[in-house]
């Protein structure tokens, strides 16, 4: 009898040992793993550490939208060939599911290049979108919008060309007078003549456009210095090319620039538009449930450090894990 009590006693304590073992095998796989299909948010961005070319990609990301891990210790996922900077880098999985990067490359040209996987990027190249224009300054912060109503791809940008908008051209640091141009492609081979987006009557840098519902809204900043503005604000429109409306009031408070917009949470219940902080170094983010009232929340945000001018946008578990494993 007591052989028996002792064999029960060694059989319940090595199955006690082994679910344990287990249960924490599988806790471990669940921490370094996520899940396949779950969706996350990645965030892409560059660190300036006062060079003002940029060192090139980095990546955060996210499962809530305000907690964001950096993916690898200063870890590179694209240093560019072409252009003279990498700045303000943008990403979106267009329709085909292909990952498609633009970025502040030259005066008069943006960058592009296009990824599977975010991790090998191909087809590098400057995409020459204002060298008609032989006196404009600048091409900042270009990005990418499906434009499914007109299946194409509309890339827009912020320029100075100087003679234009004579009205407001001692508003801004140091002779910069920006507008919002744009172009539009199939095939990001051949393009549309660029022409004029948006132009409020001041001048403004860094738009982004989202759609909700049936309207389209471009977030952007409005880049008036005298008297300073330097907050975000939006125009709607029922095209994604336009024409837009009159802009809103400001979202955020003043010396902040390229607003980020994303929907986030399971059911898309809340709207963050995420923002550069560069007077003081950090990244801010501002919610709304209607996109009529905003919340500012940088309280609950965690960046990583040294985070400029960035992008974001939802992904797979897997397409994260790949991240993760390089």
């Amino acid at each position: 009898m007591k052989k028996l009590v002792r064999w029960i006693l060694f059989l319940e304590m090595f199955l006690w040992v082994a679910l344990s073992a287990f249960a924490q095998d599988q806790a471990g796989k669940s921490q370094a793993q996520p899940g396949a299909e779950k969706k996350y948010y990645l965030f892409a961005y560059f660190k300036d550490f006062s060079v003002r070319s940029g060192d090139g990609l980095h990546f955060a990301y996210s499962d809530d939208g305000l907690i964001w891990k950096e993916i690898g210790q200063d870890k590179l996922f694209f240093k560019p060939k072409v252009g003279r900077m990498f700045r303000d880098p943008f990403i979106m999985q267009g329709p085909d599911g292909v990952f498609r990067m633009t970025w502040t490359a030259t005066e008069s040209g943006i960058g592009y290049a296009r990824s599977q996987d975010l991790v090998n990027w191909t087809d590098e190249k400057i995409i020459p979108v204002m060298a008609h224009e032989p006196t404009v300054r600048n091409c900042w912060a270009p990005e990418i919008f499906y434009d499914d109503a007109n299946k194409n791809y509309l890339i827009f940008w912020s320029s100075t060309i100087p003679g234009r908008f004579l009205e407001t051209d001692n508003s801004g640091d140091h002779g910069f007078n920006h507008r919002i141009y744009s172009t539009t492609t199939s095939d990001f081979e051949t393009f549309s003549p660029a022409h004029l987006l948006y132009d409020p009557g001041f001048e403004l840098i860094d738009a982004d456009i989202i759609k909700a519902g049936d309207d389209y809204y471009m977030f952007f900043k409005n880049e008036t210095r005298h008297p300073v503005k330097k907050y975000i604000a939006y125009a709607t429109s029922k095209n994604a090319a336009g024409p837009y409306g009159k802009p809103s009031a400001p979202i955020t408070g003043k010396w902040v620039e390229g607003p980020a917009a994303i929907r986030i949470g399971d059911k898309g219940e809340k709207w963050f538009v995420y923002c550069d902080r560069f007077i003081r170094n950090k990244y801010g983010v501002t919610v709304s449930t209607d996109l009529k009232s905003w919340q500012k929340m940088d309280k609950k945000l965690k960046m990583p450090a040294d985070a400029r001018h960035g992008s974001v946008l939802k992904i797979s578990g897997r397409t994260l894990s790949k991240l993760q494993a390089e």
